[in-house]
């Protein structure tokens, strides 16, 4: 038994587990990490390509998707610790396209059918989630609108969207889904938080997190696009058939992540590594120097929806029944499984990415592979991986 309290034997039965996915074709490699009291166990297995590929690396750039999230979440909280924007003020100071909002009627209802907004959206509601507009599985006509104007939300395409005052624009021509505070809907909040932050802080989105989050934790290679130096590190992302399992390709290394976007998405748009995540995670668990302060850390990570937002749900109607969201993140609320204790903390990555924070056990757990998730709810490679995480504690 290590510092770390894990047991060799538990991490041995992690890898071959992890192993075992890799061999039966879930994902053609990963690169994993289990830390726990500062002490980190990273696990590297198969290739960065269905067709054999390059070995995989420590050090390989995967496309992090929503865990893009709390990142966007830190750089607002480092803004509301400057004094240069408050959570509870409108937004319509630096983004006065979102002020007088018209609100559909009902969700699934036409788009012409609106009442006014109750209230302002807030800095809050976009940490939230709850500014009444984002990812929808039901029928929504807003939704429809949304998607030519490349603001719907589904898998990331980096080249897709125009230019962050444009994507305001054509974002302040639609109505919002509900009323603002009224229900949780995943990810716009944090695409808006990236232009809220490059108003406030008068630098580019990029250039903010490179200056005040990915240069002082040494996040060298984490950003919005991967330098032609680095491309070969980039693995081949694949969309995963929620039928058969298999894979095909999404993005090859030299597509749409090989140059910078004209909307960096502080919803999905981040590349990073394993070395680079664990350093975000790890600034979080020790109460966030050298970034933030432990107040504005435990400010973050705990469940802010209310019972009333919690009964409508999420992406399903008992979404909210053990867990809850805070800013950015996912927080377990009720423990139903060894591998969730309450106060846990994090978010996975549609792209095939999953991380957690636990303060109870000092424990950071990440697991990054090129592989699309088909759910909001994890699939059994990072259930496993939780599990057998956990499963190693020994004392």
């Amino acid at each position: 038994m290590s510092n770390s309290g894990l047991s060799k034997d538990g991490l041995t039965r992690l890898h071959d587990l992890m192993r075992g996915h890799v061999e039966r074709g879930v994902t053609p490699g990963l690169v994993s990490v289990v830390s726990r009291r500062g002490e980190a166990d990273v696990d590297v297995i198969g290739t960065d390509a269905v067709d054999g590929g390059r070995p995989m690396r420590r050090d390989s750039i995967f496309r992090i998707s929503s865990m893009t999230k709390p990142v966007t979440a830190v750089a607002t909280m480092i803004l509301l610790e400057d004094c240069v924007v408050r959570l509870d003020e409108p937004v319509d100071r630096l983004l006065p396209e979102l002020a007088d909002r018209r609100v559909v009627r009902r969700i699934d209802g036409p788009v012409d059918d609106t009442v006014p907004a109750n209230r302002p959206i807030t800095v809050r509601d976009l940490l939230m989630f709850t500014m009444g507009f984002g990812g929808y599985f039901g029928p929504c006509p807003v939704n429809d609108m949304a998607a030519p104007l490349e603001l719907s939300v589904g898998p990331p395409q980096p080249q897709l969207p125009p230019d962050p005052d444009e994507w305001m624009r054509r974002f302040s021509t639609l109505p919002l889904m509900c009323q603002p505070g009224e229900r949780w809907l995943y990810h716009t909040g944090a695409d808006t938080l990236g232009v809220l932050i490059a108003r406030a802080s008068g630098q580019s989105f990029e250039a903010f997190l490179r200056e005040r989050i990915f240069e002082p934790l040494g996040m060298k290679d984490t950003g919005f696009s991967v330098p032609a130096a680095d491309v070969d590190r980039l693995g081949t992302l694949y969309l995963t058939d929620p039928g058969t399992g298999g894979l095909t390709v999404f993005d090859p290394p030299d597509g749409q992540w090989s140059s910078p976007p004209a909307f960096p998405s502080g919803g999905a748009g981040l590349v990073s590594t394993a070395d680079d995540f664990l350093a975000f995670a790890q600034m979080l668990l020790r109460g966030g120097a050298p970034i933030l302060s432990r107040p504005s850390v435990e400010t973050m990570t705990m469940d802010h929806l209310t019972t009333e937002q919690k009964a409508i749900g999420g992406f399903f109607p008992d979404d909210f029944d053990g867990r809850g969201w805070g800013f950015g993140v996912g927080v377990v609320t009720r423990r139903d499984h060894p591998a969730a204790p309450v106060g846990q903390y994090g978010w996975d990555g549609g792209m095939g990415t999953i991380w957690r924070n636990d303060p109870s056990e000092q424990m950071t757990t990440i697991l990054l592979t090129n592989a699309s998730f088909t759910s909001p709810r994890p699939p059994d490679i990072a259930l496993d991986f939780l599990t057998a995480a956990y499963a190693a504690i020994g004392d």
